[in-house]
Order: structure tokens, then sequence, then C-alpha cells
């Protein structure tokens, strides 16, 4: 058996070679499978439009070989690159802010410990890269600088497309447009949507909702990593970047929908719990075992079991909430 994934990531001990090996065997057939339609699809000409056709293969899943090239296209990011030729090294080459270089070169022990690709000794070390992209994203975004989480989501990034400068225009799409205003210092938009999230879960599954409000657990506790690390280090990872696939085609309602569903299958599970830290115990265990792993089926699953959740539903909500925290602040 392989102690690290293809990703570089180490095995926990006790990871479950035997119920992955039975997924994975039958992923595979889906793997391939899919990889030869995007091959059509894709045709060798590296381009593709927005279309429903294109959406289904995205929710479906996108063939790794061909992940980089559709993120970068379908976010945005590649179109950015190509209007701004040699910025990224531009900003590589200029002056630099010191808090933030001593405030990312800080973080970069603490980045993936469990990645053999981010450790001082692999050769090439993916913490150059890591730190390059990071600094060179704080100086293009002054506003957000650098905060904790950006350092997996840019390391993510880095793993897939094997490309500084793509990784750098990704991130941008991310922070930039996809994920509203997640990463500034007030993180007014990550906590706007944490809360949107408890207003879904009073539509979706009040039980749940009843249980937090009984116990006076806040959101914010069972669900911020989830959001600011796009699910990195919480889901596995095959299922982490099938999210992601969504993710950057389809915007941040995904999120909704992956923490609905995992809120919504173990609602049962969830509501045994009969005290503040047992709701907490809860949360950390329903983002393991076969159902997350399974990842097609997963991804299945979030399209239906939440029920419909339209970007206009979202908006409402965050408009709500937002107003709420502020005249709280």
């Amino acid at each position: 058996f392989c102690r690290v994934d293809p990703y570089g990531f180490e095995r926990p001990e006790d990871f479950d070679y035997a119920s992955y090996e039975a997924f994975f065997s039958r992923y595979l057939v889906v793997l391939t499978r899919r990889a030869i339609k995007w091959s059509k699809l894709l045709k060798g000409n590296n381009s593709i439009q927005k279309s429903l056709k294109v959406k289904r293969y995205i929710r479906k899943g996108i063939p790794n070989e061909h992940r980089a090239l559709i993120w970068m296209i379908v976010s945005g990011a590649q179109a950015n690159m190509e209007q701004n030729p040699g910025y990224y090294h531009r900003l590589l080459e200029g002056e630099k802010n010191d808090k933030l270089v001593e405030a990312i070169k800080t973080d970069m022990n603490r980045t993936f410990p469990d990645n053999v690709k981010f450790r001082k000794t692999a050769d090439p070390c993916l913490q150059h890269t890591l730190y390059n992209v990071l600094v060179a994203y704080g100086h293009h975004n002054k506003a957000v600088g650098y905060c904790q989480g950006m350092n997996f989501i840019a390391g993510y990034l880095i793993l897939i497309t094997k490309n500084e400068e793509e990784s750098f225009w990704l991130l941008d799409a991310l922070i930039g447009r996809i994920l509203p205003d997640y990463y500034s210092p007030a993180m007014l938009g990550l906590k706007t949507d944490q809360e949107v999230l408890g207003e879904l879960v009073k539509m979706k599954v009040p039980a749940v909702a009843e249980l937090m409000e009984r116990h006076g657990v806040m959101w914010t506790l069972v669900v911020s990593r989830w959001f600011i690390c796009l699910f990195i280090d919480i889901l596995p990872v095959e299922t982490v970047l099938r999210i992601w696939d969504c993710l950057f085609y389809e915007g941040s309602k995904i999120i909704f929908r992956v923490a609905l569903t995992l809120i919504k299958q173990h609602q049962a599970f969830i509501l045994e719990a009969t005290n503040f830290p047992d709701i907490c115990d809860k949360f950390k265990q329903i983002t393991k075992g076969t159902f997350v792993t399974e990842c097609h089926s997963f991804m299945q699953k979030i399209f239906t079991d939440p029920g419909s959740l339209s970007m206009a539903t979202i908006n409402k909500l965050r408009e709500t909430c937002r107003e709420n925290l502020l005249s709280q602040g």
C-alpha cells in the first residue's frame, strides 16, 4: 500500500485502505470514461465555451490531466493572464512589504506538514513556489494582503497546476471574484456566508438549526474552516478537487450545497448530540468516512439533496445577514 497519495499527502495511520481500494477501482472506470469524453470535447484545441454540456461535464468531474486548463478557462484566470503578460513577474521583482513577507514566511512550515512535496527536503520544494505566489498576490491585492487559509488554497492550486503563474491567477479568480470578501481583514464576507448557511439550514434542515440554537452553538464554530479552506484538510483530496471543479464554474453557491448535503445526510447523527462539545464533535465526524470518500456519488448528492438553491436566494440572504452583522459591529 502506498503511504503517500498521488498528490503527495501522507495517509493517516488509521487510513482504511480496503474500502478506499474498493471505491477507487470503481471510480477508475468512471475516470477513464470521463477522460475519453473530455478529450473529444477539447479536440486538442484547448478551448471551451460555457454551455449546459460543459456544466454537466464539470459536475461529473474534470480528469486530472485537463483540470488546470479547465479551471483556468472557466474561472476567467486564463483571460486575465493573457491580458497581463509579465505582470506576475513584475510583482515578484518589485518592492516588497516587509510585514507581509514576514507573515507569509511564518506560515510556510505550517502549510501541509503532511505533504512530502512541501517539505524543505523535497526537490523541487514547493515551499518556494508557494512563497512566490502568496507574496505576489499580497502585493497585487493590497486590500487583502495575506491571511491564514490562503496558504492552503494556493498550495492546492500549485499541486494541480504545477505552475506558479497559473496558481497566482487562479488564486486571484477565487479571492477577487468567486468568494465574496472572505479574506479581507474584517472577513465580512466569510462571516456573512456562515450566517447565510445558518439561515439555509433553518429552511432545509430545521431540526439541526433548532439544536444549534438550543445549545448556543454559533455556526462559525463548526463551519468556519469549511469556508476558509474550501474544504481542504476537511474532506478527502479527490472530493475537494471535484468540489473545486464546480466552484470555478458555478461560483460560491457550491460551498453551500456541500455544507447542506453534509448536514442533511447526517441529520439523525447530529441530532444525537446532547451538549455543546458533542455537537462540535459530530460536525468533525460528518466530514469523514465512505460518504465523503466516494466523491462521485457525493457530487451527485450535492445537486439533489439540498433541493433548489438559487443565486437570488443566496444574495438576498447575504444582504440581510450582512446588514445584521454590520449593525452588531
